[in-house]
């Protein structure tokens, strides 16, 4: 028997469909914002995730060479394709630009609960403006996708201008081991880096600072502090709720202000189910230096959150026909399915009580139809639920179901 791949899994019906109303649920909340859906190859030249990250990021990818000798690689997220998208066939357009995305990415790591090879990423990348109103709509259009979704999170707000402005002294190597410290919570190893004055310990104060007020308290005055506090009050404007965190290390060498997360309170360790803030990448392949600022969220990981949530189901009419009302049977699913109802017939040659047996399991009503039935264009439907049952026009019958919703 041939296994699927390590790291990836197989979705029946009633989880996949789970998982697709959960995802048109994110659509609709982050359409309503203005933001379109865009999408990007699979693939990508490898160039385009080693560019920034550097090739010791390889090992950590699906690369291989196509048939041409060309360094391909699956993608391993998606903000690094879609700005390389607005460079190649997008500068032109109207700023700022407003796109969102969902799909799979692929990681070779060590597949755990919530963490897999193969796995579906959902984000929003907002190119083009430079200002805290842009900075906190991201954030407040994360909030709102999440918050559809009915998974329990806490969001975190920061900025890592105050904590770039106490490492701007520090070579790049010393800053990198500062970053893995912090990012760790590792206040040992970050004591044994041996810095100048009290860096450590005002790091430390940072990190640990509640409010806007105790952070510039460590810091001092600096540029960057007017644009935190209208991103801040912006933010409250919007009414989404959230902590002050200025501890957040992650990105140091990537994000350029504002950066946030998102935690899902029941996941244990690998409870992130959304980062992101703003950055400049376009210069990189080739585009103009662009500010732009995004996030993304890891779908698997809002749908272990969220549980055994079943999805909404679509009502189901099972039509039943002896021999003699096969043929008016066909035309009875047909009217159904006309009418956009899931519709299923026998397709065995069962008796009709196998028949009805088969739609007790999988159906909410079921249409009978013998040789009287078929002689005189009726219906027998009955209402598996509640098992009532009568003998109705088409016309009736299909009517009935369509005004009764979904279960």
């Amino acid at each position: 028997m041939i296994q699927k791949p390590r790291g990836t899994r197989d979705f029946f019906p009633d989880e996949l469909e789970a998982r697709r109303s959960v995802e048109e649920t994110m659509r609709e909340a982050v359409s309503r914002w203005g933001y379109r859906e865009v999408s990007t190859p699979e693939f990508e030249n490898l160039e385009l995730f080693t560019i920034r990250s550097g090739e010791g990021i390889i090992g950590e990818m699906y690369a291989f060479q196509d048939k041409g000798g060309r360094d391909i690689a699956l993608r391993p997220e998606l903000t690094a394709p879609v700005l390389r998208m607005y460079v190649n066939e997008a500068k032109i357009l109207n700023k700022p630009v407003r796109w969102y995305y969902f799909g799979d990415c692929f990681r070779y790591e060590r597949p755990q609960k919530g963490r897999y090879r193969q796995f579906w990423q959902f984000g929003i990348e907002l190119i083009g403006a430079d200002s805290a109103m842009a900075d906190a709509e991201v954030m407040a259009v994360g909030y709102d996708i999440l918050n559809a979704t009915g998974v329990s999170f806490e969001l975190r707000v920061g900025d890592l201008a105050m904590m770039r402005s106490l490492l701007a002294d520090l070579e790049p190597d010393l800053q990198k081991q500062v970053r893995a410290c912090l990012d760790k919570r590792d206040y040992g190893a970050l004591e044994g880096l041996r810095l100048h004055g009290d860096l450590a310990g005002s790091l430390r104060a940072l990190i640990e600072s509640k409010t806007l007020d105790d952070a510039f308290a460590i810091t001092g005055a600096i540029p960057e502090e007017e644009r935190i506090r209208e991103t801040f009050a912006i933010l409250d404007a919007h009414e989404v709720p959230y902590i002050q965190n200025f501890g957040i290390a992650r990105g140091l060498d990537y994000y350029t202000g504002c950066v946030f997360e998102a935690f899902a309170e029941n996941l244990g360790a690998e409870n992130q189910i959304m980062g992101g803030g703003a950055y400049r990448l376009a210069h990189l392949f080739g585009g103009e230096d662009t500010p732009s600022v995004g996030f993304a969220i890891g779908f698997d990981r809002v749908m272990v959150s969220l549980g055994d949530k079943p999805a909404e189901r679509e009502l189901t009419v099972a039509v039943a026909a002896t021999p003699e009302g096969r043929i008016f049977g066909i035309r009875v699913a047909a009217a159904f399915r006309e009418a956009g109802i899931r519709t299923i017939t026998d397709l065995m040659g069962k008796s009709l009580s196998a028949q009805l047996s088969q739609a007790a399991k999988h159906a909410d009503y079921v249409a009978v139809i013998g040789g009287r039935e078929a002689e005189a264009g009726m219906v027998t439907f009955r209402d598996l639920a509640s098992g009532s049952q009568e003998t109705v026009s088409l016309e009736e019958a299909v009517a009935g179901v369509v005004g009764s919703g979904t279960r």
